[in-house]
């Protein structure tokens, strides 16, 4: 296809991610969703010829698609940088035996928190390992790069690790694009010697993994992916990779530079004489100083690295500009900061009606990863810990043996959440006569992250009709008794079960079973404060964003109210009617 005729489109950097894969002729795909990940599988679905599934976590994620490439066919798994903690059990014995079909991981990292509990540096994973580790730098590189992979994973038998992150994933771009390239299935062979992991031939796998990656760490040194680029001014040279070099190729445009494609193993000698033909060197990288230390183990000087920038959050081209003594408004900068906007719960919100009823009641809550983390935040401020996906589970449960004391304490966590990683904890609860409470909020969806199907919807990743699971089924079958589904804005049957249930002296589960008011349509009929009102200020207890104080007194927004009632029925005066039925 000539140039001229190439068909070019504005992608987000994972859709770019998709459409390499489907260009490099993916055949099986699964993943968990995880932000900044998410679109990448989302957008896989829209291709025809590729099964795409959700998994139920990351583990089961990595393990289908090395079972698919086993079968021959190129396969990926994605998710984001703490769901490769899930997923690490697999990955790093994949890494030991390497694959049939082309694997790939697609990780993103976080940097900056602005969906996660950790800012997580993904690349250490990739070294520790043992497999190579991709860092593309814009959108055209995140379709290249991927198909790359796929050619790297067949060529030296390993499983690659794309590392993105927020920038990346949700940054726009052109994007050049291509034909797909159909793969026949690589015929399988017996083979326990290489894929059965146990001690005689793990040692061997390993010695064997060491070997491929010395020989890419050699072989990547000739590269394209790896671009020196030297100006006339060499006094300043720049090592970076990712979004790392867009901010540092705006902030210092005369330098020169040694833009990384990969980042483990690192083309060492590449790296050496890029370093001998600059006068300084400076390595700008996210994160830990993963790069940095490795070239400092060298022996090779770096005048400015961590000493200059700092381990936390994103970086910025002004923040480099100034970190090479450089004031932004010398060269016509100017920014200012953007107003923020506090994280809420959604109007309507079916976790509203329990963190309120739990807030009031004082409980302690063990809480876990969802929408329903905001709950931690005031006015509900209902939430005591949340530490990662599923567990909420196991520390009520370690909380309880601790200290014999599960009166009014309740594990609060989604029913993807359940799915994922929150069965095995309330089986260990079961198992060693736990006597406390679980909640799961059904709400029909994975909501943190877009709104994907899981297990629980009665649908798969395109929408079509799958089996459901049964949450109470499931529970009844993990030896709980004691099952008590419930509607979370039935408020005051909601109180009463939550006060019964954790006061028993057994093991116990209250499902509360809502849909998220964005896939269920809402009434939008506005409710509104009445003049009964006595400004007891109730309604502002349960954190709607629909309410605000307007001339010292409650005041519904009608624009962002949906008409979910709930504010009326936490009214003790019942000052708050719907407006369609006052104004008639």
């Amino acid at each position: 296809m000539s140039a001229e005729k190439t068909e070019k489109k504005i992608m987000l950097g994972n859709e770019a991610f998709a459409r390499g894969a489907w260009e490099s002729g993916v055949k099986v795909v699964s993943s968990y969703p995880g932000t900044p990940s998410t679109e990448v599988t989302e957008t896989l679905a829209k291709y025809d010829g590729i099964h795409v599934e959700w998994a139920p976590n990351e583990k089961v994620g990595v393990e289908t698609a090395m079972g698919a490439s086993l079968g021959g066919a190129r396969a990926l798994s994605c998710m984001k940088h703490v769901g490769l903690n899930v997923a690490a059990d697999p990955f790093y014995t994949a890494a030991y035996t390497g694959v049939n079909g082309g694997f790939v991981v697609l990780v993103a990292d976080d940097n900056g928190c602005h969906s996660s509990q950790n800012e997580q540096d993904s690349r250490f994973h990739g070294r520790s390992a043992g497999v190579p580790v991709l860092e593309p730098a814009d959108a055209q590189e995140c379709k290249d790069f991927m198909k790359l992979a796929y050619d790297i994973s067949e060529k030296y038998d390993t499983v690659v690790l794309m590392r993105s992150n927020t920038r990346i994933s949700h940054s726009r771009g052109v994007v050049a694009l291509g034909e797909k390239t159909e793969h026949e299935l690589i015929p399988y062979e017996k083979n326990p010697q290489k894929y059965v992991a146990m001690p005689a031939m793990a040692r061997k796998l390993h010695v064997a993994q060491e070997e491929r990656l010395e020989q890419i760490a050699a072989d990547s040194c000739e590269w394209e992916i790896n671009d020196v680029q030297m100006s006339d001014n060499q006094s300043i040279g720049i090592i970076t990779s990712g979004i790392c070099y867009q901010y540092a190729k705006e902030a210092l445009p005369d330098a020169s530079f040694l833009k990384l494609g990969i980042v483990n193993p690192l083309p060492k000698n590449l790296i050496k004489d890029f370093a001998s033909n600059v006068d300084k060197l400076y390595v700008i990288e996210e994160g830990m100083p993963f790069i940095e230390e490795q070239i400092r183990s060298w022996g090779v000087a770096v005048a400015g690295g961590k000493d200059m920038f700092t381990i936390q959050g994103e970086y910025t081209a002004n923040g480099i500009r100034e970190a090479f003594g450089e004031d932004p408004a010398e060269v016509g900068i100017h920014t200012e900061d953007a107003p923020g906007r506090p994280p809420l719960l959604c109007s309507g919100c079916p976790h509203r009606g329990l963190f309120y009823v739990l807030s009031k009641l004082k409980t302690r809550v063990f809480g876990d990863i969802g929408c329903y983390t905001l709950s931690a935040l005031p006015p509900l401020a209902a939430m005591d810990t949340t530490l990662c996906m599923g567990a909420s589970i196991g520390m009520a449960h370690g909380f309880e043996m601790a200290t014999a004391d599960k009166e009014n304490t309740v594990a609060v966590l989604g029913d993807s959440t359940f799915l994922h990683s929150g069965i095995t904890g309330l089986i260990n609860m079961s198992y060693n006569g736990a006597k406390g409470t679980v909640i799961i909020l059904d709400n029909r969806i994975t909501g943190m992250t877009g709104h994907q199907q899981n297990p629980a919807t009665g649908k798969n990743i395109r929408g079509e009709e799958a089996p459901m699971v049964d949450l109470g089924e499931i529970c009844r079958a993990c030896g709980v008794k004691h099952v008590v589904e419930i509607d979370p804005f039935d408020i005051d049957d909601l109180e009463k079960v939550i006060k019964e249930e954790t006061s028993r002296d057994e093991l116990s589960v209250i499902i509360t079973k809502r849909p998220c008011a964005l896939i269920v349509k809402q009434p939008n009929v506005p409710y509104e404060v009445t003049d009964s009102c006595k400004n007891c200020r109730m309604c502002m207890k349960i954190g709607c964003p629909a309410i605000e104080m307007k001339d010292d007194r409650p005041f519904i927004v009608a624009e962002r109210c949906v008409g979910c009632d709930l504010c009326a029925r936490v009214c003790p005066f019942d000052a708050i009617r719907c407006a369609k039925a006052t104004n008639n």
